[in-house]
């Protein structure tokens, strides 16, 4: 699976959310720096030829859907940015956004219980 530029990325979460969407349905969901159509549609090809979408042909006309998840593309890139920004430490990570005040001591009570809650 490869790694999709920021655009890309941005799309396809329009894509997970509608599920099913022409360029144009795409397109109205941008709320900042709209690219023009044929940009757009360009990109959406773009991630048909990485294999992360496809197409149903109505005419002219593609209605684009995901193949890859988001669940299956979170888990691919969150594994490779803890490998390597924490060097492959969980405990790293958690450490950081704590002390960036990203997280609070009650999260992480929180995610604690959740965890032992799984067990």
């Amino acid at each position: 699976m490869e790694k999709l530029t920021n655009k890309e990325e941005e799309i396809m979460h329009i894509l997970w959310k509608l599920e099913k969407a022409f360029v144009k349905d795409v397109l109205a969901e941008i709320k900042k720096d709209k690219p023009h159509y044929n940009t757009l549609s360009t990109i959406i090809r773009n991630l048909e030829e990485k294999g992360y979408v496809a197409h149903n042909a109505y005419g002219k006309t593609h209605q684009y859907y995901p193949i890859v998840s988001k669940k299956k593309y979170k888990k691919k890139f969150m594994s490779l940015a803890i490998d390597h920004y924490f060097n492959n430490s969980y405990k790293s990570m958690v450490s950081f956004f704590a002390k960036e005040e990203k997280i609070s001591v009650d999260e992480l009570k929180e995610i604690i219980a959740l965890i032992e809650k799984d067990k």
